[in-house]
């Protein structure tokens, strides 16, 4: 394949714009705060998760409090309906000493339910601060991920428009490179990790890095201007310029 030495030159123009959309891509790809709003996000599921466990037991525990609120008022009326028949002294004195006994063990029974009251209550106190505490720390790590989730969007935007930019200059030099060229240029970026053309530099290839040696020199000396050589090692165009040392 033949081509002007302008035209392959302006190729590494492409290839220089195609590795700045590649570094481009990769540092949206790579941006910090990627890792910060997952790690975030982490943390904000198990803070969730921990929150639904606590307001979950605090409705339990309401629940369980005002059930046993009921069954101390049903003791309390049962001990009043009682004390009000032995006041009354309308009953035989057998039934009397029965309902004395039965105020009696109604008073304990009222007082081991209001100690699980008690119990429950503080409890109940317990998973509100849980909740309170919780509710304070989602909110906490939901305003983190806000600003990080703002600032990797503001780095993204800025890449974006880079890129764009890059990618309308890169549609404009390509524009102006032979066909064939640049169809071949494509073909071996894509299967040399994103880079199809390269500078022969002080008999040095940019592409792999490699010292041409004699003979492979000789034969790029002896290649007619308009060539379009490879290098012999990763087969990638090798383009010359006045600073390949030949």
């Amino acid at each position: 394949m033949n081509a002007a030495p302008a035209d392959q030159i302006r190729l590494l123009d492409v290839q220089a714009l195609d590795v700045r959309l590649q570094q481009l891509a990769h540092k949206r790809k790579s941006l910090p705060e990627h890792a910060e709003i997952e790690s975030l996000a982490k943390d904000l599921t198990q803070l969730r998760d921990l929150l639904v466990a606590a307001q979950t037991e605090e409705s339990d525990c309401g629940r369980e409090q005002t059930k046993s609120e009921q069954d101390v008022d049903l003791v309390r009326q049962r001990a009043a309906r009682d004390q009000q028949r032995l006041d009354s002294g309308a009953a035989s004195p057998r039934d009397l000493e029965n309902l004395q006994r039965e105020i009696v063990s109604l008073a304990k029974r009222q007082g081991d339910l209001e100690e699980i009251v008690l119990e429950v209550m503080e409890r109940r106190e317990s998973a509100q601060e849980r909740v309170a505490e919780l509710t304070e720390r989602v909110s906490a790590v939901q305003s983190k991920t806000d600003d990080a989730t703002a600032r990797r969007d503001a780095a993204q935007g800025e890449l974006d428009a880079e890129a764009a930019s890059v990618a309308k200059e890169r549609e404009l030099v390509a524009g102006s490179v032979p066909a064939d060229l640049l169809k071949l240029y494509e073909k071996l970026r894509e299967q040399q990790g994103g880079v199809g053309a390269a500078r022969l530099y002080q008999r040095k290839c940019e592409g792999c890095h490699i010292e041409l040696n004699i003979t492979e020199l000789n034969d790029v000396r002896a290649a007619a201007r308009d060539a379009v050589v490879r290098c012999e090692n990763c087969r990638r165009i090798l383009v010359r310029t006045s600073e390949s040392g030949l």
